[in-house]
């Protein structure tokens, strides 16, 4: 395998990111008529779905203020983001609580509500980014507002039936592991006064219940006091997701100077490679067992694209980070796996689904979960990165 050159990564990730990525999602997914983004395209961008996931208007709204404010000003760019931020005041918010809506129509009608509020996270940081680019107090207003509900609802929901019983209570990775990097967002583009104290209650959460040097690993869900559960949810991992956990816990140390947060991150990354990575077929599994039994979930040993993305921007930090030569050797493994098999060479884009051995399973370029956040994303932190 032939390892490529920093210059050849960089103009990968940026040429891939303004020359393919951005033109496919603003030339198909952009809502002249009703607002938003229509974010279900199949391979060629035609929107075979018109319903909009709340995640994904939040989350591409983010992405073209982030990228206005920290790569370009493109005019472009801050009017679609405005044009999102619109349609997520006007219609993902329910009026009745003040939480927002997961799934709407295309005229913004409400379909459904989760009991989880991953949905303000990035609304949160969507606002803050128009609150960096048009220095307009609303927007940093929204965004603390909508930060401090996602916040609430996740550790005191009110009026939300528990999805389980009292008996086997546990507590996911997955909050603690967004207010993080929501937190950072919202330092970073609004001086939020209250992020680092959220960055360390969070980091503290993480590294009390969820990290296991005895078992070598990230556990995805434990038990109220951090135990592990024996049963197939307890067991099940999620390795590109702490991966992603990793990377937001060595950039928090990059921004403090602090080794020893460096060093957590590169040690969750160091695991949960070791359990994530298929030495058979390359790319990051999508869900293995605990103790290597057979998992419950069926696509278990699919290759989704975002865990791919989080595995570059992990690999490619831990290196700058550290200089050690392992960390350039996995980003090149995960970078090579990932660019021969995900892009699509002929309409654009990223598939998002594979089988194990990296067979396209979906054409699908965007639905309710996939759109343009993973991996615009993970080429616009590596071109930064490889920028400095």
């Amino acid at each position: 395998m032939t390892w490529l050159t920093p210059e050849e990564l960089v103009a990968t990730y940026r040429n891939g990111l303004l020359e393919d990525t951005m033109p496919f999602w603003l030339d198909h997914c952009v809502d002249h008529q009703h607002g938003g983004f229509t974010m279900a395209l199949d391979r060629t961008g035609q929107v075979v779905d018109t319903d909009k996931g709340v995640w994904q208007q939040g989350r591409f709204t983010w992405l073209l203020g982030e990228l206005y404010n920290n790569l370009e000003a493109r005019d472009e760019w801050l009017t679609l983001a405005r044009h999102g931020a619109d349609f997520l005041l006007q219609h993902c918010f329910d009026a009745s609580d003040g939480r927002m809506w997961f799934h709407v129509t295309q005229d913004g009608k409400p379909i459904r509500k989760r009991r989880y509020a991953f949905g303000e996270s990035f609304a949160a940081i969507a606002f803050a980014e128009l609150a960096k680019a048009t220095g307009e107090p609303a927007y940093a207003e929204h965004a603390v507002k909508t930060f401090h509900q996602f916040v609430q609802h996740n550790l005191d929901p009110v009026d939300t039936p528990p999805k389980f019983t009292d008996h086997r209570q546990t507590r996911s990775i997955g909050f603690p592991m967004i207010a993080i990097a929501t937190a950072q967002e919202l330092r970073e583009s609004i001086d939020f006064a209250d992020a680092n104290q959220w960055i360390d209650r969070s980091i503290e959460t993480i590294q009390r219940f969820h990290l296991k040097p005895e078992l070598n690993c990230v556990m995805e869900t434990v038990g109220q006091q951090g135990e592990v559960i024996d049963h197939f949810d307890g067991r099940t991992l999620n390795p590109g997701h702490a991966i992603e956990g990793a990377w937001f816990l060595m950039r928090e140390g990059a921004h403090r100077n602090d080794s020893t947060l460096i060093e957590m991150g590169c040690q969750m990354l160091d695991w949960m490679w070791q359990r994530g990575w298929d030495s058979d077929y390359g790319g990051i599994l999508y869900f293995t067992d605990l103790h290597g039994h057979a998992v419950q979930e069926y696509w278990h040993d699919m290759k989704f694209w975002w865990p791919q993305c989080e595995a570059i921007i992990a690999t490619l930090l831990a290196f700058r980070l550290t200089g050690r030569q392992k960390y350039a050797d996995w980003h090149q493994q995960i970078h090579q796996w990932a660019y021969q098999h995900f892009p699509d060479s002929e309409h654009g884009e990223w598939f998002g689904y594979l089988d194990r051995t990296g067979r396209v399973t979906s054409t699908l370029k965007g639905n309710l979960w996939k759109g343009p956040f993973h991996l615009p994303r993970m080429q616009h932190i590596c071109t930064t990165i490889l920028s400095l």
